[in-house]
């Protein structure tokens, strides 16, 4: 067992503070500006969570009627509409087969990918704001060579980590923001990640409410999307690969 998780452990028994840190001193630690902000960060997170659970589905067959009703205003509606619930934690899958029921293939998955783009702006924003700050303070030995690795991180990182299935497009967002990773690299990682998923969910979503109008070529561009994003992960990779022999060969 490490020395500092046996510490936390004999301490915790006992009821000591850790030495050197009073009571007081550990409660001021705790209500620090930065810690006030990332708890707020967290539950804004576990209200979306609990939102999600309990919070009813639309019938995908009433959704072209929203377009109608919207006239003119139904794409912006639809981008900032679909940004919002990406924010909210709602599963970008939905979205896009949303979008794509509503507007056909094409214009479905060109609204998704725009509410995609804002969506991961605001999630990236509101991470920095609320958590970057106490996670700055606090990282320490591997998570702080993490957090550097997300500084250093280009456009093909960002693609890596979203093509990755480990978690939704919003929480992915709020995560990115709680780093030191760059913006622009970030927004552009986002949106070409989400390409070919946007076309094809699209597609399906078209499929759902005009079964025998569909056309499937419009699905092409997320089969270009998967190869494109393939060869993309396999150049960063052995990219990576050649950064990192030099340090590990100097390491003794």
């Amino acid at each position: 067992m490490i020395p500092a998780l046996r510490r936390l452990l004999r301490y915790g028994r006992t009821g000591d503070p850790e030495p050197g840190v009073t009571r007081a001193g550990r409660f001021r630690f705790a209500a620090t500006p930065s810690a006030v902000r990332f708890g707020l960060l967290l539950l804004l997170l576990a209200g979306f969570g609990v939102t999600l659970l309990f919070a009813p589905l639309p019938d995908p067959a009433a959704l072209p009627q929203l377009a109608d009703r919207l006239g003119r205003l139904a794409p912006v509606a639809a981008v900032l509409g679909g940004a919002l619930l990406l924010v909210a934690l709602v599963p970008r899958t939905f979205i896009t087969l949303a979008a794509g029921a509503i507007f056909g293939a094409l214009q479905g998955a060109a609204y998704a990918l725009g509410a995609a783009l804002l969506a991961a702006a605001v999630g990236f924003a509101v991470g920095r704001l609320l958590g970057r700050e106490f996670v700055a303070e606090r990282v320490r030995g591997r998570l702080a060579r993490l957090d550097s690795w997300f500084t250093r991180q280009s456009m093909f990182g960002v693609m890596t980590v979203r093509l990755l299935p480990i978690s939704g497009f919003g929480l992915v967002s709020y995560g990115y923001g709680t780093t030191g990773a760059r913006l622009l690299p970030f927004l552009a990682g986002s949106v070409i990640a989400s390409v070919p998923t946007a076309f094809g969910y699209a597609a399906l979503g078209a499929a759902v409410t005009s079964p025998g109008g569909i056309n499937w070529f419009a699905a092409t561009p997320a089969a270009l999307g998967l190869i494109a994003s393939a060869v993309l992960i396999a150049r960063w990779w052995r990219a990576e690969r050649r950064r990192r022999r030099p340090e590990e060969a100097a390491r003794p």
